[in-house]
């Protein structure tokens, strides 16, 4: 058998040769602006000196920082007790919020329906007035409700079934430029159990039953202020006085005597 002999071709010669054909050409050929690399520039990559030391300032200050807000979330947290249910006394149920013990409202506030535990009474307190407003849908304010040093005023009508004052104080229902007015089906009753009752009016007070008859019931009545009208006839008063009515309801006094001593057409009538 015959055969030829050959020889492989070497990758690290293929590369030593191109380098040094690159070589040559760079420094043959004229005309050309191209140096070869000198060994003698070292570049270092990196921080060095103080702008390391800067970073690292920077770095221990960022952790600073965020172990302080850290620590004042952790406090802020447990200071308003902040739960999974709520904040503080207040939490969130089902049916809406339920707010225990004392607070204070620095704004107006708006709720659909306001009421205490069953076991409690529902307390409001402020420095100067509370006032209540119910509008209608279109914002409009329909009834207010506000209650000063002054007492309860009311804007439109009230339905209660009880009106009371507090203990040693006095019950007044006043109605400075318009007119009070008391309806019940059913009568109304006004009572004091250890004073006096007191309606005073400008203009007239008026007594009126459609249906029934005044009764005053009690021990004494006293008119004191009645106007006496002209004497009947002779005769001795002793001191007594009758009643009289005027066919305009008004009353007058007349000496009293055997038969009565009231007349039609007294002056005091005219």
């Amino acid at each position: 058998m015959k055969g030829t002999a050959g020889t492989l071709p070497c990758p690290g010669a293929e590369r030593g040769q191109q380098q040094m054909v690159r070589e040559q050409y760079t420094t043959t050929t004229p005309g050309t602006s191209l140096e070869r690399p000198k060994n003698e520039y070292v570049y270092k990559i990196g921080i060095y000196g103080w702008r390391k030391r800067c970073l690292y300032l920077f770095v221990l200050l960022l952790l600073i920082i965020l172990v302080v807000n850290f620590s004042l979330t952790i406090w802020i947290l447990k200071v308003m007790w902040f739960s999974p249910t709520g904040m503080g006394h207040l939490r969130v149920t089902k049916e809406g919020l339920r707010l225990e013990g004392e607070s204070e409202f620095l704004f107006p506030l708006y709720a659909k329906e306001i009421h205490s535990r069953v076991d409690s009474s529902l307390l409001l307190q402020s420095t100067h007035n509370v006032t209540v407003n119910a509008r209608n849908s279109n914002g409009e304010v329909t009834g207010r409700l506000n209650v000063g040093p002054e007492g309860a005023l009311f804007e439109h009508s009230v339905e209660t079934p009880l009106v009371k004052a507090e203990a040693f104080k006095q019950l007044r229902l006043e109605s400075p430029t318009r007119s009070l007015s008391m309806d019940a089906p059913r009568g109304i009753n006004i009572k004091a159990q250890a004073g006096n009752i007191e309606a005073l009016s400008q203009m007239d007070i008026k007594l009126h039953s459609s249906d029934g008859v005044l009764l005053l019931d009690a021990e004494t009545v006293r008119l004191p202020k009645l106007p006496e009208g002209t004497r009947g006839g002779s005769g001795i008063s002793q001191g007594l006085y009758e009643i009289c009515v005027c066919p305009d309801g008004k009353l007058y006094l007349s000496v009293a005597g055997v038969g009565s001593t009231c007349q039609e057409y007294s002056r005091v009538c005219q």
